[in-house]
């Protein structure tokens, strides 16, 4: 019998490429999408899905620098800004119209539910809100999928009379979607925010998921905590990681080693049972 076996890209996106003119590059992240292309177009037909992530922002979004302003009023914060729950009772950084009572936050204003935001954040021990530069626009270049893979996207779906899953995430502005099942505080009035049941149904089908993208860091990681948080914990001996098919936010100078986190999570992942492979190993 055939395996089912499911390919994972989290947001292999033009503006995480590391390219000049891409908002949030992540260092290799080029090169890691050549070679995923390139084991796409050899392993071929023995995959049976591929699901694609992708990262999609309004401008005015909770991770860019849009959303905010410093004591002052004005400026904004600049990018890799990190933000407490205990920063914005302090006045340090504010959400513009603090005030404002939008009807998406159910009668808060933008400052409380921020606060409430930033405190949910830290209490489940996850990524603090965080600013980024604005990336991903919705429609916008920055947007698009690397052009190599989205290439071998292509010939895998005519020759295999297939489709690609393309998977949006992000679109909400008040709540972070760094993993593909949801979002960090997922909203009650949104759906799309919370448990992509349809996502997690097909990948309890396959017999092997393979796990690749950018950021290590951050979508992918989170990506992959949520698929283990979610199953049989005895499936996890399912997942294969590409390790050359996905690299690191750097570490922030006096702020979080995002690469020694993720290293720490690799390991704790394999103790699990997960396989780190590469894309010339993988179904070779």
């Amino acid at each position: 019998m055939a395996r089912n076996v499911q390919l994972v890209v989290i947001d292999p996106q033009y503006d995480f490429m590391d390219y000049d003119d891409s908002a949030l590059p992540v260092p290799g992240a080029h090169a890691d999408m050549v070679r995923l292309a390139a084991m796409i177009d050899r392993v071929g037909g023995k995959l049976s899905d591929i699901h694609v992530t992708l990262d999609s922002h309004q401008l005015v979004d909770v991770g860019h620098p849009t959303m905010w302003v410093g004591a002052d009023g004005k400026t904004p914060p600049p990018p890799f800004t990190p933000i407490t729950s205990d920063d914005l009772r302090a006045g340090i950084w504010t959400p513009r119209h603090a005030n404002a009572k939008p009807p998406a936050l159910g009668g808060e204003t933008i400052k409380q539910y921020m606060i409430r935001y930033a405190e949910t954040l830290e209490r489940q021990g996850s990524h603090l809100l965080m600013v980024w530069a604005v990336h991903c626009l919705i429609g916008s270049p920055g947007h698009a999928v690397h052009a190599g893979l989205e290439k071998s996207l292509n010939r895998w779906a005519e020759k295999n009379f297939a489709t690609v899953d393309y998977v949006t995430k992000g679109t909400n502005p008040w709540t972070e979607h760094y993993g593909a099942l949801r979002a960090e505080v997922p909203m009650p009035n949104d759906p799309g925010t919370g448990l992509n049941t349809r996502l997690l149904e097909m990948l309890e089908q396959a017999d092997i998921i393979a796990f690749s993208g950018e950021a290590l860091t951050h979508c992918v990681m989170e990506t992959v905590k949520q698929v283990a948080t979610e199953v049989d914990p005895k499936l996890i001996r399912k997942f294969h990681f590409l390790t050359d098919a996905s690299s690191p936010i750097p570490a922030v100078p006096n702020g979080p080693d995002f690469p020694a986190m993720a290293n720490a999570w690799l390991k704790d992942m394999v103790a699990q049972g997960m396989v780190l492979t590469t894309t010339t190993e993988f179904l070779a």
